[in-house]
Parts: C-alpha cells; structure tokens; sequence
C-alpha cells in the first residue's frame, strides 16, 4: 500500500496519505461504509446515478460544515439523478445527530470508522490522524471516476465550482 508523505497540509504540516491516488477513468474502489443506521452500504449501490464523493475530516469541524451544507444546496439543484455522499471517520451516530442539527436532507452522510476501507483505497487516509482528506470524487454512472480534487491543505475548503461543472459535464 502506497504512502504519499507530504501530500496534504494541515495548518501547513506536512501529512502522509495512505493508499494508492485513484486517478480519473479509473473505476471507483466498492468500498463498504456504514450509514447512520448501522446497516452497511456499497458504493455500487448508487450504480446509474451520477455520484459526488466527498471526503471530510470531521462533520464536527467549521469547514467540513460548512463543505458539507453546500454540498446539501447544490444538491437540490441538481435533480434526482446525482446523490451526493460525505464520507468521514465519524461514528455513525454522530453524523445522523449531525446531520439532523444542521437540515442536511440531501446528502447522504457515511462512516468509514471500522475499517476505513474507504480511505486506504481512494487513498486518503491521513496516518497521523486516522481521519480522511479533504478530497471530491466524481463517479458516473458506469461506476468510473471521472473527476478528482484533493485539496492540498485540508482545513481549506473544495473548489465547489469545478465539482458541480464535473457533474453537470456528466449530466449533459
């Protein structure tokens, strides 16, 4: 398993990610995550929809809030064909919490706690922190990444822009 030292920042700390970097056109890893209900879900499990994977630190941080409530606005926008998936170490009880204090309908939120099976492979698991990289996957409906932002210091946030013109490329 590929470790990339110095891949992202945190504060301007040099952190080593675990797993190889999947690349765009490359098919997205059917990892096994937790939903707020315990019960397990596969990525495949979203097979015909356009999915945004978003990879967060922590929902309990200002900017994975903050990253995670856009994600649930451009959502909406978006029409019944794309569903977006947040992704953390978090327990799953604390997302569901989470999610219901902050009116997140949209986004469909994920734990990788157990395993994280998710970050070893989309590669990134953070090793100092066992938390996961701030990073967007966009996966078609075929199941391959067509587009992939790691965000190079994590307490920054995506560049929503590009993600949502990714998907709507995909849309077209």
């Amino acid at each position: 398993m590929q470790e990339r030292k110095g891949a992202v920042t945190l504060r301007g700390n040099p952190l080593t990610l675990v797993g190889d970097e999947i690349r765009e056109g490359a098919p997205a890893p059917d990892v096994t995550l937790l939903d707020n209900d315990l019960k397990p879900v596969k990525l495949s499990d979203f097979r015909g929809k356009v999915l945004i994977v978003s990879s967060v630190p922590s929902l309990d941080t200002p900017v994975c809030d903050m990253e995670t409530r856009r994600f649930n606005t451009e959502a909406a926008g978006l029409g019944g064909d794309v569903q977006v998936l947040t992704v953390s170490m978090d327990l799953p009880f604390a997302q569901k919490r989470w999610c219901g204090a902050a009116g997140v309908d949209k986004v469909k939120t994920l734990s990788d706690h157990r395993e994280a099976a998710f970050g070893r492979a989309f590669g990134v698991l953070i090793q100092e922190l066992r938390l996961l990289a701030r990073s967007i996957f966009v996966v078609d409906r075929e199941g391959i990444v067509r587009y992939v932002q790691h965000v190079k210091e994590v307490s920054q946030e995506p560049d929503y822009g590009a993600v949502i013109a990714a998907v709507k490329k995909l849309l077209a």
